[in-house]
């Protein structure tokens, strides 16, 4: 399994509203990998930092290190540190997981339960198994198995699904 390839702090920018609303600018970088709490904690510091007495409401105004994983506005403090926490672990692959699924829970079921492997290609994948799973092909006869047909009916049969994190790792993952 790939590690985190990613190298940028996972933090959201959350913006406090009534400041937004007057013209201003206010606001915070909070690392998102820490619990729910701890995120809420630091948001409730900014806002009575306001310069626009007793702010209550805030907004995701931004966020890095999701690897291309969309937060709404007001995402859950739980859900992000969630997500953070996911990525932190996974990297590019979990990100793209979050992205494949729109759910965390899935997410972690592929990638605790259906996590087949690395290959580079899904045609790579298709040989292992059939070559783990023979007693033994005839060296005359292995010339006519086509891989790459066999990959592409395991994925449109639904079997399988893959990521790809790069041209030469593609992560296979089985249905589940």
């Amino acid at each position: 399994m790939e590690g985190n390839t990613n190298t940028a702090k996972i933090r959201i920018y959350v913006a406090c509203l009534a400041a937004y609303n007057n013209g201003i600018l206010h606001g915070r970088w909070i690392d998102a990998e820490q619990d729910g709490w701890g995120i809420y904690d630091e948001v409730q510091d900014m806002l009575k930092a306001s310069p626009i007495g007793e702010a209550e409401e805030w907004a995701i105004h931004d966020y890095e290190g999701f690897e291309g994983v969309r937060l709404s506005e007001w995402e859950s403090f739980e859900d992000v540190s969630k997500m953070a926490a996911f990525i932190a672990e996974h990297g590019a692959l979990g990100a793209q997981l979050l992205t494949h699924f729109d759910n965390l829970e899935e997410a972690e079921t592929a990638m605790s339960e259906g996590y087949a492997g690395t290959y580079e290609s899904l045609a790579d994948f298709a040989r292992d198994i059939t070559e783990e799973t023979s007693v033994s092909i005839p060296e005359n006869v292995a010339y006519y198995i086509d891989y790459q047909a066999m990959a592409r009916d395991m994925e449109i049969g639904g079997d399988v699904f893959t990521v790809s994190t790069a041209w030469d790792s593609v992560h296979v993952f089985m249905a589940f």
